[in-house]
């Protein structure tokens, strides 16, 4: 009987409990073993591992975070723990191993398979949406509407007061969570790590509708925007004579239970990564493209890259006037 192994690394995304019940239901359904290893490769070092069966993943699908638990290793990231982790899944004759999470964790996956041939499947779960090879990840979706339910709400005390609100959402590299929420929304501007605005651009936008006659005006920042808060803050009100709001949602964009496309995504994605075991086709990363699963080649995904869509960018300053 074949033995898998499946884990979460790295930031937990609404979703990612999902793709293990498709991985851990699915394999026992075509005759596998399947393990779960606990705190992502932090638990696979330290042989934090047990066999999962269709009841370990019951009343799941519906709850965010990770019943594996997840973990950012740097023992991992030297060579020596690298091989600590390998001599786990030896030792337990593990065959394949699928790693739920970002950009980190695939990149994590590749070096086992690089250096000590381990045999790997990769599943897009990450909020940020920073994985260029897949249209969306497990998590993204259900970070968008945690952010648009926050901007509604705030929309509403900020036109009551007539305040500028500031609202920061995670992306470190990637605006994605930024430029979505900010479209659909309604902000007045999205500032973005990927894109170097002119910080005077949008003090005149953010006057300009005042002048207009709007009660409010709502900026999305990305985290990885290379801007002093307290000084954005600062002239925003100097500029506007308004005050300024800041709202920093933080962690509360990853949990929750996950939408209807990340239950779905996720749970296609550990479908698929099971049938590509079933076949033989190993080191494979796993996503979406128009609609449809697909994978490639793990390390063609990781060197792949996306720009920002300009289109969706441009439109934030169109809608909003």
């Amino acid at each position: 009987m074949k033995k898998i192994g499946v884990l979460t690394s790295g930031g937990d995304a609404p979703g990612m409990n999902a793709a293990i019940r498709a991985v851990v239901r699915y394999g026992i359904y075509y005759n596998m073993e399947v393990y779960g290893i606990k705190r992502g490769y932090e638990g696979l070092i330290e042989g934090d591992v047990e066999r999962l069966y269709r009841r370990s993943v019951g009343d799941i699908l519906q709850r965010g975070g990770t019943i594996l638990k997840t973990a950012r290793s740097k023992e991992f990231m030297t060579e020596e723990g690298q091989e600590k982790a390998a001599k786990t899944l030896r030792d337990l004759k593990i065959e394949d191993l699928i790693v739920i999470g970002g950009n980190g964790s695939l990149t994590g996956a590749k070096m086992l398979s690089d250096r000590f041939g381990i045999d790997v499947i990769g599943i897009p779960g990450t909020i940020d949406n920073d994985l260029s090879y897949t249209d969306n990840t497990i998590g993204f979706d259900t970070a968008i509407n945690i952010v648009l339910d926050a901007i509604t709400r705030i929309r509403d005390t900020s036109s009551s007061h007539q305040r500028t609100s500031v609202i920061e959402v995670m992306g470190r590299h990637c605006g994605d969570i930024a430029l979505y929420s900010g479209i659909a929304g309604g902000a007045e501007c999205v500032l973005l790590p990927e894109i170097d605005d002119d910080i005077e651009d949008v003090y005149k936008k953010v006057t300009a509708g005042i002048e207009s006659g709007k009660l409010h005006n709502i900026i999305i920042k990305a985290e990885g925007y290379n801007i002093d808060n307290e000084k954005l803050f600062s002239s925003l009100k100097e500029r506007t004579g308004r005050n300024v709001n800041y709202i920093k949602l933080s962690y509360l964009q990853r949990g929750g239970s996950p939408t209807f496309r990340d239950r779905m995504l996720a749970t296609q994605c550990g479908m698929t990564a099971i049938d590509l075991i079933r076949h033989d086709i190993r080191n494979r990363a796993i996503g979406e493209r128009d609609g449809h699963i697909v994978h490639y080649d793990l390390t063609e995904a990781l060197e792949m890259t996306k720009g920002i869509d300009y289109d969706l960018y441009k439109g934030v300053d169109v809608l909003s006037m």
